[in-house]
């Protein structure tokens, strides 16, 4: 395993060290002529002159330390580097630095709103022993948030069903997702978001694999189903088109371009099983 998580830092580290800087921009990394992006392997911020708001600590990448920190919107950018949307991050990456920027996302976006206990409205102290606050005066614990959603691959025959959503462009077209509810199960969640979206029902519903989506604080799950019922019929509110399309086709339309997100790797499996 190339990234192992911790909570808190050893005793004594040695060799330079993985930072994932971000302000409300994106993500701070060296941009090369090609659009390559190269994260700062650094002693600390004192090199780039930036002060950090908050720092946290995320554990380790093949053997050298990962830290987090948050910085000011106005900062000066050293020379060489740029903010960049950690949407734009996710082209010019790997999945695994691309898994910790959204680890170091998710973690600046949860302390930043979970200043005050929920319970009593005193302020949250950040524990010595792990990613978790605790409210001194009435003893409350609060880890940070993951908010759930399933996103999946339904089959027909050697069709996949895609859809476009009011959010994509006219000729755009990906596989269905949506947030799991309170006392809901994923297999439930994957029915429930498929027959409210596009009137379909399903079964034979297999765990496929799952992506952390830090916009701001999700994790998407990802399963594979098998039709079985119901005529199409768009909720016209979340999806304004869904279709049945089958490998050859795909090529007529807009899908996910980046083969590391989780939606483009479902449509990508259905492909090389029903092409």
């Amino acid at each position: 395993m190339r990234f192992v998580s911790l909570c808190t830092p050893p005793e004594s580290e040695t060799g330079l060290t993985w930072w994932f800087i971000l302000n409300g921009k994106g993500v701070l990394v060296y941009t090369g002529k090609d659009g390559e992006m190269v994260l700062p392997r650094i002693n600390g911020l004192n090199e780039l002159s930036l002060t950090p708001l908050a720092e946290y600590y995320l554990g380790t990448l093949d053997g050298a330390g990962c830290r987090a920190a948050l910085v000011d919107d106005n900062a000066a950018v050293p020379g060489g580097m740029e903010f960049i949307p950690l949407r734009g991050f996710i082209a010019g990456t790997d999945e695994v630095l691309f898994e910790i920027a959204s680890r170091a996302s998710t973690i600046i976006h949860w302390d930043k709103n979970s200043r005050y206990c929920g319970g009593c409205g005193t302020p949250l102290a950040m524990s010595e022993t792990g990613m978790v606050k605790v409210c001194t005066a009435c003893g409350l614990t609060v880890y940070p948030r993951i908010s759930p959603a399933i996103i999946v691959a339904v089959v027909k025959d050697r069709s996949i069903l895609l859809a476009n959503a009011g959010r994509f462009t006219h000729n755009f077209f990906s596989v269905l997702a949506g947030f799991v509810e309170p006392g809901e199960t994923f297999e439930d969640c994957v029915r429930r978001e498929v027959k409210e979206e596009t009137g379909i029902d399903v079964e034979d519903i297999r765990y496929f694999g799952s992506q952390p989506w830090p916009f701001p604080d999700s994790i998407m799950v990802g399963f594979t189903a098998r039709y079985a019922g119901g005529e199409i019929c768009a909720d016209g509110k979340e999806i304004k088109e869904a279709r049945w399309f089958t490998a050859d086709e795909l090529s007529g339309i807009e899908i996910p371009v980046l083969k590391i997100i989780i939606a483009r790797r479902l449509i990508d499996w259905f492909v090389e099983n029903y092409k």
